[in-house]
Protein backbone atom coordinates (compact mmCIF):
# COMPACT_ATOMS: atom_id res chain seq x y z
CA UNK A 1 0.00 0.00 0.00
CA UNK A 2 2.56 2.64 0.48
CA UNK A 3 4.35 1.45 -2.34
CA UNK A 4 1.69 2.19 -4.50
CA UNK A 5 0.39 5.38 -2.89
CA UNK A 6 4.68 6.60 -3.66
CA UNK A 7 3.98 5.69 -7.06
CA UNK A 8 1.20 7.62 -7.37
CA UNK A 9 2.62 10.47 -5.43
CA UNK A 10 5.54 9.91 -8.46
CA UNK A 11 3.02 10.63 -11.05
CA UNK A 12 1.27 13.36 -9.34
CA UNK A 13 4.58 14.92 -8.43
CA UNK A 14 5.38 15.26 -12.82
CA UNK A 15 1.94 15.29 -14.37
CA UNK A 16 0.42 18.43 -12.69
CA UNK A 17 -2.64 20.40 -13.43
CA UNK A 18 -6.20 19.63 -13.23
CA UNK A 19 -6.55 15.89 -13.18
CA UNK A 20 -10.26 16.14 -15.63
CA UNK A 21 -8.32 17.37 -18.32
CA UNK A 22 -5.56 14.92 -18.18
CA UNK A 23 -8.35 12.31 -18.16
CA UNK A 24 -9.73 13.64 -21.56
CA UNK A 25 -6.61 13.96 -22.90
CA UNK A 26 -6.08 10.26 -22.64
CA UNK A 27 -9.66 9.00 -23.45
CA UNK A 28 -9.37 11.20 -26.57
CA UNK A 29 -5.93 9.73 -27.21
CA UNK A 30 -6.90 6.06 -26.94
CA UNK A 31 -10.20 6.95 -29.01
CA UNK A 32 -7.94 8.35 -31.75
CA UNK A 33 -5.43 5.42 -32.00
CA UNK A 34 -8.86 2.73 -32.86
CA UNK A 35 -10.44 4.88 -34.94
CA UNK A 36 -7.42 6.34 -37.09
CA UNK A 37 -6.25 2.34 -38.01
CA UNK A 38 -9.54 1.44 -38.57
CA UNK A 39 -10.09 4.20 -40.63
CA UNK A 40 -6.80 4.59 -43.06
CA UNK A 41 -7.21 0.49 -44.07
CA UNK A 42 -8.12 1.47 -47.48
CA UNK A 43 -4.81 4.03 -47.77
CA UNK A 44 -2.52 1.20 -46.33
CA UNK A 45 -3.54 -0.95 -48.90
CA UNK A 46 -3.11 1.92 -51.52
CA UNK A 47 0.06 3.05 -50.78
CA UNK A 48 1.55 0.37 -48.51
CA UNK A 49 1.45 -2.44 -49.95
CA UNK A 50 -1.29 -3.44 -47.34
CA UNK A 51 0.96 -2.74 -44.36
CA UNK A 52 -1.72 -1.40 -42.06
CA UNK A 53 0.08 -0.58 -39.26
CA UNK A 54 2.22 1.73 -41.26
CA UNK A 55 -0.18 4.83 -40.44
CA UNK A 56 -0.56 3.87 -36.64
CA UNK A 57 2.91 3.38 -36.03
CA UNK A 58 3.15 7.22 -37.53
CA UNK A 59 0.34 8.76 -35.71
CA UNK A 60 1.48 6.84 -32.86
CA UNK A 61 4.74 8.52 -32.93
CA UNK A 62 3.23 12.13 -33.80
CA UNK A 63 0.85 11.31 -30.60
CA UNK A 64 4.23 10.68 -28.38
CA UNK A 65 6.15 13.79 -29.46
CA UNK A 66 2.64 15.77 -29.07
CA UNK A 67 2.28 14.30 -25.43
CA UNK A 68 6.28 15.41 -24.67
CA UNK A 69 5.43 18.84 -26.35
CA UNK A 70 2.51 18.83 -23.92
CA UNK A 71 4.12 17.60 -21.08
CA UNK A 72 7.00 20.39 -21.22
CA UNK A 73 4.53 23.27 -21.87
CA UNK A 74 2.74 22.25 -18.62
CA UNK A 75 6.03 22.39 -16.88
CA UNK A 76 6.84 26.00 -17.83
CA UNK A 77 4.76 28.79 -15.67
CA UNK A 78 2.21 30.25 -18.30
CA UNK A 79 3.41 34.02 -17.48
CA UNK A 80 6.37 32.68 -19.21
CA UNK A 81 3.75 32.64 -22.21
CA UNK A 82 3.04 35.99 -21.95
CA UNK A 83 6.95 37.06 -22.56
CA UNK A 84 6.98 35.21 -25.65
CA UNK A 85 3.50 36.35 -27.11
CA UNK A 86 4.93 38.97 -29.16
CA UNK A 87 8.35 37.60 -30.59
CA UNK A 88 6.25 34.64 -31.59
CA UNK A 89 4.17 36.91 -33.25
CA UNK A 90 6.90 38.23 -35.32
CA UNK A 91 7.50 35.15 -36.29
CA UNK A 92 4.10 33.79 -37.13
CA UNK A 93 3.30 36.65 -39.64
CA UNK A 94 6.33 36.04 -42.03
CA UNK A 95 5.68 32.39 -42.08
CA UNK A 96 2.04 32.39 -43.01
CA UNK A 97 2.97 35.04 -46.33
CA UNK A 98 5.71 32.98 -47.41
CA UNK A 99 3.15 29.98 -47.10
CA UNK A 100 0.38 31.98 -48.56
CA UNK A 101 3.21 32.82 -51.51
CA UNK A 102 5.40 29.99 -52.29
CA UNK A 103 4.28 27.18 -50.08
CA UNK A 104 3.43 23.62 -50.77
CA UNK A 105 0.21 22.95 -52.69
CA UNK A 106 -2.21 20.21 -50.98
CA UNK A 107 -5.80 20.55 -52.64
CA UNK A 108 -5.11 23.45 -54.46
CA UNK A 109 -4.62 25.37 -51.47
CA UNK A 110 -1.04 26.68 -50.27
CA UNK A 111 -1.38 25.75 -46.48
CA UNK A 112 2.09 24.27 -45.93
CA UNK A 113 5.99 25.00 -45.24
CA UNK A 114 7.99 21.67 -47.09
CA UNK A 115 11.11 21.90 -44.05
CA UNK A 116 13.94 21.49 -45.99
CA UNK A 117 15.47 17.87 -46.23
CA UNK A 118 13.19 16.84 -44.20
CA UNK A 119 10.09 16.20 -46.12
CA UNK A 120 8.10 17.15 -43.18
CA UNK A 121 5.44 19.50 -43.91
CA UNK A 122 4.41 22.52 -41.89
CA UNK A 123 0.90 24.10 -41.65
CA UNK A 124 1.30 27.98 -40.55
CA UNK A 125 -2.03 28.34 -39.40
CA UNK A 126 -2.06 26.00 -36.71
CA UNK A 127 1.06 28.02 -35.16
CA UNK A 128 -0.66 31.59 -36.08
CA UNK A 129 -4.08 30.32 -33.86
CA UNK A 130 -1.85 29.57 -30.86
CA UNK A 131 0.40 32.83 -31.60
CA UNK A 132 -2.60 34.77 -31.93
CA UNK A 133 -4.55 33.84 -29.05
CA UNK A 134 -1.24 33.93 -27.03
CA UNK A 135 -0.75 37.62 -28.41
CA UNK A 136 -4.43 38.72 -27.99
CA UNK A 137 -4.42 37.87 -24.18
CA UNK A 138 -1.42 39.83 -23.35
CA UNK A 139 -2.79 42.77 -24.66
CA UNK A 140 -5.87 42.63 -23.09
CA UNK A 141 -4.05 41.64 -19.99
CA UNK A 142 -1.93 44.61 -20.14
CA UNK A 143 -4.53 47.25 -21.12
CA UNK A 144 -6.91 46.81 -18.68
CA UNK A 145 -7.30 50.17 -17.85
CA UNK A 146 -7.65 51.86 -21.11
CA UNK A 147 -9.38 48.97 -22.67
CA UNK A 148 -12.34 51.25 -23.50
CA UNK A 149 -10.11 54.08 -25.45
CA UNK A 150 -10.30 53.20 -29.62
CA UNK A 151 -6.47 53.49 -30.72
CA UNK A 152 -5.42 51.59 -27.36
CA UNK A 153 -8.08 48.93 -26.58
CA UNK A 154 -9.16 48.26 -30.05
CA UNK A 155 -7.00 49.68 -32.91
CA UNK A 156 -3.61 48.46 -31.84
CA UNK A 157 -4.77 45.00 -31.66
CA UNK A 158 -6.87 44.89 -34.42
CA UNK A 159 -4.37 45.85 -37.10
CA UNK A 160 -2.98 42.26 -36.00
CA UNK A 161 -5.96 39.88 -36.24
CA UNK A 162 -6.78 41.71 -39.82
CA UNK A 163 -3.13 41.10 -40.78
CA UNK A 164 -2.67 37.52 -39.30
CA UNK A 165 -6.45 36.67 -40.86
CA UNK A 166 -5.85 38.18 -44.01
CA UNK A 167 -3.29 36.07 -44.61
CA UNK A 168 -4.49 33.23 -44.05
CA UNK A 169 -7.84 34.04 -45.56
CA UNK A 170 -7.08 33.30 -49.46
CA UNK A 171 -6.12 29.60 -48.84
CA UNK A 172 -7.93 28.88 -45.88
CA UNK A 173 -11.11 30.50 -44.99
CA UNK A 174 -12.65 28.27 -43.09
CA UNK A 175 -9.67 28.47 -40.24
CA UNK A 176 -9.33 32.51 -40.99
CA UNK A 177 -13.44 32.43 -40.10
CA UNK A 178 -12.87 30.30 -36.70
CA UNK A 179 -9.91 32.58 -35.52
CA UNK A 180 -11.70 36.00 -36.48
CA UNK A 181 -14.66 34.37 -34.17
CA UNK A 182 -12.61 33.76 -31.88
CA UNK A 183 -10.50 36.70 -31.57
CA UNK A 184 -13.55 38.97 -31.68
CA UNK A 185 -15.29 36.41 -29.12
CA UNK A 186 -11.88 37.36 -26.77
CA UNK A 187 -12.28 40.92 -27.27
CA UNK A 188 -15.55 40.82 -26.00
CA UNK A 189 -15.00 39.56 -22.98
CA UNK A 190 -12.07 41.40 -22.38
CA UNK A 191 -14.19 44.25 -22.57
CA UNK A 192 -13.64 46.10 -25.74
CA UNK A 193 -16.34 48.37 -26.47
CA UNK A 194 -19.09 46.20 -28.03
CA UNK A 195 -19.93 49.00 -30.86
CA UNK A 196 -15.93 48.74 -32.36
CA UNK A 197 -16.78 45.08 -32.16
CA UNK A 198 -20.05 45.07 -33.98
CA UNK A 199 -18.82 47.61 -36.66
CA UNK A 200 -15.90 45.15 -37.38
CA UNK A 201 -18.71 42.42 -38.30
CA UNK A 202 -20.59 44.78 -39.92
CA UNK A 203 -17.55 45.18 -42.36
CA UNK A 204 -16.58 42.16 -42.33
CA UNK A 205 -20.17 40.88 -44.01
CA UNK A 206 -20.20 43.17 -46.39
CA UNK A 207 -16.96 42.39 -47.51
CA UNK A 208 -18.66 38.59 -47.24
CA UNK A 209 -20.85 39.57 -49.67
CA UNK A 210 -19.22 41.36 -52.16
CA UNK A 211 -16.42 38.55 -52.32
CA UNK A 212 -19.24 35.87 -52.55
CA UNK A 213 -21.01 38.04 -55.49
CA UNK A 214 -17.12 38.51 -56.79
CA UNK A 215 -16.04 35.43 -56.55
CA UNK A 216 -16.36 33.69 -60.19
CA UNK A 217 -14.07 36.61 -61.40
CA UNK A 218 -11.78 35.91 -58.54
CA UNK A 219 -11.28 32.19 -59.28
CA UNK A 220 -7.32 32.56 -59.25
CA UNK A 221 -7.17 33.75 -55.83
CA UNK A 222 -6.29 31.21 -53.73
CA UNK A 223 -9.49 29.21 -53.10
CA UNK A 224 -11.82 31.30 -53.28
CA UNK A 225 -14.13 30.42 -55.53
CA UNK A 226 -13.45 26.57 -54.06
CA UNK A 227 -15.51 27.87 -50.74
CA UNK A 228 -17.30 30.33 -52.62
CA UNK A 229 -19.12 27.36 -54.27
CA UNK A 230 -19.52 25.14 -51.43
CA UNK A 231 -21.40 27.33 -49.59
CA UNK A 232 -23.52 28.03 -52.56
CA UNK A 233 -24.17 24.35 -53.51
CA UNK A 234 -24.87 23.59 -49.74
CA UNK A 235 -27.44 26.48 -48.96
CA UNK A 236 -29.19 25.03 -52.35
CA UNK A 237 -28.49 21.36 -51.72
CA UNK A 238 -27.42 20.98 -55.59
CA UNK A 239 -25.09 17.85 -56.27
CA UNK A 240 -21.25 18.68 -56.28
CA UNK A 241 -18.88 16.69 -57.35
CA UNK A 242 -16.63 17.03 -54.80
CA UNK A 243 -17.74 18.94 -51.40
CA UNK A 244 -21.46 17.25 -51.03
CA UNK A 245 -20.19 14.28 -52.54
CA UNK A 246 -17.82 13.87 -49.35
CA UNK A 247 -20.82 15.27 -46.68
CA UNK A 248 -23.67 12.55 -48.64
CA UNK A 249 -20.25 9.91 -47.75
CA UNK A 250 -20.51 11.02 -43.80
CA UNK A 251 -24.03 11.20 -43.72
CA UNK A 252 -24.51 7.53 -44.86
CA UNK A 253 -21.55 6.44 -42.34
CA UNK A 254 -23.93 7.73 -39.55
CA UNK A 255 -27.14 6.84 -41.20
CA UNK A 256 -25.30 3.00 -40.95
CA UNK A 257 -23.98 3.50 -37.54
CA UNK A 258 -27.38 3.75 -35.60
CA UNK A 259 -27.49 3.48 -31.96
CA UNK A 260 -25.17 0.33 -31.62
CA UNK A 261 -22.63 0.35 -34.78
CA UNK A 262 -21.56 -2.03 -37.22
CA UNK A 263 -18.34 -2.71 -34.99
CA UNK A 264 -14.74 -1.68 -34.36
CA UNK A 265 -12.90 -1.73 -37.85
CA UNK A 266 -16.16 -2.74 -39.98
CA UNK A 267 -16.63 0.59 -41.40
CA UNK A 268 -17.65 0.38 -45.26
CA UNK A 269 -17.41 4.11 -46.08
CA UNK A 270 -13.68 4.90 -45.42
CA UNK A 271 -13.84 3.34 -48.80
CA UNK A 272 -15.31 6.24 -50.19
CA UNK A 273 -14.72 9.54 -48.09
CA UNK A 274 -11.61 10.90 -49.19
CA UNK A 275 -10.17 11.73 -45.89
CA UNK A 276 -11.94 9.63 -43.46
CA UNK A 277 -8.87 9.80 -40.79
CA UNK A 278 -8.89 13.43 -40.54
CA UNK A 279 -11.88 15.80 -42.28
CA UNK A 280 -14.74 12.79 -41.60
CA UNK A 281 -12.66 10.56 -38.57
CA UNK A 282 -16.00 11.32 -36.67
CA UNK A 283 -18.49 9.71 -39.20
CA UNK A 284 -16.21 6.77 -38.96
CA UNK A 285 -15.86 6.86 -35.27
CA UNK A 286 -20.54 6.96 -35.80
CA UNK A 287 -20.29 4.25 -38.15
CA UNK A 288 -18.23 1.99 -36.30
CA UNK A 289 -19.52 2.39 -32.65
CA UNK A 290 -22.58 4.05 -33.58
CA UNK A 291 -24.56 6.79 -31.29
CA UNK A 292 -23.22 5.77 -27.92
CA UNK A 293 -19.73 6.21 -29.58
CA UNK A 294 -19.83 9.58 -30.85
CA UNK A 295 -21.97 10.52 -27.38
CA UNK A 296 -18.63 9.22 -25.57
CA UNK A 297 -16.38 12.00 -27.86
CA UNK A 298 -18.85 14.60 -27.61
CA UNK A 299 -19.12 13.98 -23.47
CA UNK A 300 -15.48 14.31 -23.64
CA UNK A 301 -14.90 17.37 -25.80
CA UNK A 302 -17.78 18.86 -22.72
CA UNK A 303 -15.92 17.89 -19.67
CA UNK A 304 -13.08 20.00 -21.19
CA UNK A 305 -15.27 22.49 -21.92
CA UNK A 306 -16.39 22.71 -18.30
CA UNK A 307 -13.43 22.02 -16.71
CA UNK A 308 -11.96 24.85 -18.60
CA UNK A 309 -15.04 26.99 -17.61
CA UNK A 310 -13.94 26.20 -13.57
CA UNK A 311 -10.86 27.21 -14.45
CA UNK A 312 -11.38 30.50 -15.66
CA UNK A 313 -13.82 31.38 -12.66
CA UNK A 314 -10.39 30.35 -10.59
CA UNK A 315 -7.92 31.97 -11.87
CA UNK A 316 -6.74 34.84 -10.65
CA UNK A 317 -4.02 35.87 -13.65
CA UNK A 318 -6.14 38.26 -16.29
CA UNK A 319 -3.99 36.65 -18.68
CA UNK A 320 -3.70 33.29 -17.28
CA UNK A 321 -7.72 33.82 -17.71
CA UNK A 322 -7.94 35.29 -21.21
CA UNK A 323 -5.54 32.73 -22.56
CA UNK A 324 -7.84 29.65 -21.16
CA UNK A 325 -10.94 30.97 -22.54
CA UNK A 326 -9.18 31.60 -25.99
CA UNK A 327 -7.46 28.00 -25.71
CA UNK A 328 -11.08 26.50 -25.18
CA UNK A 329 -13.43 28.14 -27.52
CA UNK A 330 -10.70 27.61 -30.23
CA UNK A 331 -10.61 24.02 -29.19
CA UNK A 332 -14.49 23.93 -28.72
CA UNK A 333 -15.79 25.60 -31.89
CA UNK A 334 -13.02 23.38 -34.22
CA UNK A 335 -14.38 20.43 -32.57
CA UNK A 336 -18.02 21.57 -32.80
CA UNK A 337 -17.37 22.22 -36.71
CA UNK A 338 -15.39 18.92 -37.64
CA UNK A 339 -18.66 16.90 -35.90
CA UNK A 340 -20.99 19.40 -37.42
CA UNK A 341 -19.91 18.53 -41.18
CA UNK A 342 -20.18 14.67 -40.56
CA UNK A 343 -23.61 14.96 -40.02
CA UNK A 344 -24.48 17.33 -42.84
CA UNK A 345 -24.79 21.03 -40.20
CA UNK A 346 -22.20 22.45 -42.21
CA UNK A 347 -20.47 22.25 -45.43
CA UNK A 348 -17.09 20.79 -45.77
CA UNK A 349 -14.65 23.17 -44.12
CA UNK A 350 -11.62 20.80 -43.71
CA UNK A 351 -10.95 21.37 -40.13
CA UNK A 352 -9.76 18.23 -38.04
CA UNK A 353 -11.16 16.95 -34.98
CA UNK A 354 -8.79 18.31 -32.01
CA UNK A 355 -6.68 15.40 -30.49
CA UNK A 356 -8.38 12.64 -32.65
CA UNK A 357 -7.52 13.04 -36.52
CA UNK A 358 -4.90 11.62 -37.78
CA UNK A 359 -2.38 14.69 -39.04
CA UNK A 360 0.91 16.39 -38.35
CA UNK A 361 1.58 19.84 -36.95
CA UNK A 362 -1.93 19.95 -35.50
CA UNK A 363 -1.76 17.38 -32.91
CA UNK A 364 1.12 19.31 -32.13
CA UNK A 365 0.50 22.36 -31.39
CA UNK A 366 -3.02 21.05 -30.01
CA UNK A 367 -1.03 19.30 -27.53
CA UNK A 368 1.14 22.77 -26.99
CA UNK A 369 -1.78 24.28 -26.68
CA UNK A 370 -3.29 22.03 -23.78
CA UNK A 371 0.04 21.90 -21.89
CA UNK A 372 -0.38 25.61 -21.63
CA UNK A 373 -3.68 25.48 -20.21
CA UNK A 374 -2.39 22.47 -17.76
CA UNK A 375 0.04 24.96 -17.02
CA UNK A 376 -2.44 27.52 -16.02
CA UNK A 377 -4.81 24.86 -14.14
CA UNK A 378 -1.52 23.68 -12.21
CA UNK A 379 -0.13 27.39 -11.01
CA UNK A 380 -3.95 28.42 -9.90
CA UNK A 381 -3.92 25.45 -7.60
CA UNK A 382 -1.30 25.86 -6.28
CA UNK A 383 -1.91 29.99 -5.71
CA UNK A 384 -5.74 28.54 -4.39
CA UNK A 385 -3.73 26.12 -1.70
CA UNK A 386 -1.41 29.10 -0.98
CA UNK A 387 -4.46 30.89 0.07
CA UNK A 388 -5.98 28.77 2.16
Amino acid sequence: MVEKSANRSLILKYFEGDKAIWLVIIGLSLGSLLSVYSSTGTLAYKYQHGDTTHYLIRHLNLMLVGFAIMFFTHRVNYLYYKRIAAPLMWLTLPLLFYTLMGGASLNEASRWIVLPGTGITFQTSDLAKLSLIMFISRHLANNQEQIKDFKIGFRNIMLWIILTVGLIFPANFSTAAMLFLISMTLLFIGRVRARYIGSVFLIGIVFLVIGFLMAPHLSGLGRVGTWANRIERFASSEPDEEGNFQAEQSQIAVVKGGFLGQGPGKSEQRNFLPHPYSDFIFAIIVEEYGLWGAAIVVFLYLILFYRIGILVRKSTSSFGTYLAIGIGVTLSIQAFINMGVAVGIFPVTGQTLPLVSMGGTSILFTSAALGILLSISKYTLQNQSKDE
